[in-house]
């Protein structure tokens, strides 16, 4: 690897999702229509459940984090795509790249990781519900949040250490919006094979194994509520739906895309689109119309908004426009 220091490409040219323009056009009201809307969808979602101490419990901290999180994995690569959009020549420095990469891989990772928290959480509700807030204390809740963005960042190094001093020597062309490991390796000047592998082994298998401990999670939870007949099992039964149509979402455009990368198929960049832009604005929607607490929670959020804004207005009739 030692190739690194005599690198001749500093950039990439992305070729980005189409060469149409009117496609262009269609794509940036579409794209940006989403990422407004999955911004705030998902900040509403955390100021929803800061706010209202009904939703004070371990299920909507996690939920919370979750919402952060997918903004964080919708705001890496879309902003730049948007951008792009409308530039003839769409470049990314070696230096963006690499960091694209890191971030990509560490913010995915701990979303993995965290929707096994949350089986986890169910798991204990349904099955342990006397012990629930006593095993998911605030302490465990902040410990297992920790422990997921330490996995998600040594799941991001582990791949950097091996890449992040590749020589480069062109072409520099990257049939992508976006940078990613599988596309970056191919354009090194070097043999990859094993590099290939790696990733392989380390995006692909962590993909698949997270959604087959979440999927054997699940069904054992299901096995378990067919003995429940508690409303607070019923409760918990409703909010685990919400969870196996998040994880199918986020796991399905995963798993094509890492499990067989090599070589790139033309199909990845629009399931690309499908993790950074779709699932983070669809988790907002599922969280909110399958769950009745926090419609009424955003319900009672909205009415203090308002009531604060028509007591600011009748306080200040400066500001409501009449002079």
């Amino acid at each position: 690897m030692d190739g690194g220091n005599h690198s001749m490409v500093s950039e990439f040219l992305l070729l980005g999702l189409t060469s149409s323009w009117e496609i262009q056009i269609l794509l940036f009201l579409l794209f940006t229509i989403f990422y407004i809307a999955t911004m705030l969808g998902n900040l509403f979602i955390v100021l929803t459940i800061i706010s209202d101490h009904h939703l004070h419990s371990p299920m909507y901290f996690l939920l919370a984090n979750l919402s952060l999180i997918d903004t964080g994995v919708s705001s890496i690569a879309t902003p730049k795509m948007v951008y792009d959009l409308f530039r003839k020549h769409k470049v990314i420095s070696l230096k963006g790249c690499i960091t694209q990469m890191f971030f990509i891989h560490t913010v995915g990772g701990t979303e993995m990781v965290l929707l096994i928290v949350m089986a986890y959480d169910r798991y204990i509700a349904i099955c342990k519900p006397l012990h629930y807030l006593t095993i998911m204390s605030l302490k465990m809740c902040i410990s297992l949040l920790a422990i997921s963005w330490i996995i998600g960042l040594i799941h991001s190094v582990a791949q950097l250490a091996f890449v992040v001093n590749l020589p480069f020597c062109g072409p520099n062309q990257m049939d992508s919006f976006y940078c990613d490991f599988p596309r970056f390796i191919k354009l090194a000047c070097i043999d990859t094979y094993r590099l290939e592998f790696l990733v392989t082994a380390n995006s692909g298998f962590i993909s698949m194994g997270t959604f087959f401990i979440l999927i054997v999670s699940y069904v054992f939870i299901l096995v378990t509520v067919r003995k429940h007949t508690s409303g607070s099992a019923s409760k918990a039964l409703s909010t685990l739906s919400a969870h196996i149509t998040v994880v199918v979402f986020f796991f399905g455009p995963c798993i094509i895309v890492y499990v067989w990368p090599f070589p790139t198929l033309p199909i990845d960049k629009f399931l690309a689109i499908f993790d950074a832009l779709i699932t983070p604005f669809m988790n907002p929607i599922i969280y909110t119309f399958r769950n009745k607490e926090m419609k009424v929670a955003m319900r009672r959020l909205v009415c203090k908004i308002l009531s604060f804004r028509k007591h600011s207005l009748m306080h200040n009739p400066r500001n409501s426009g009449s002079s």
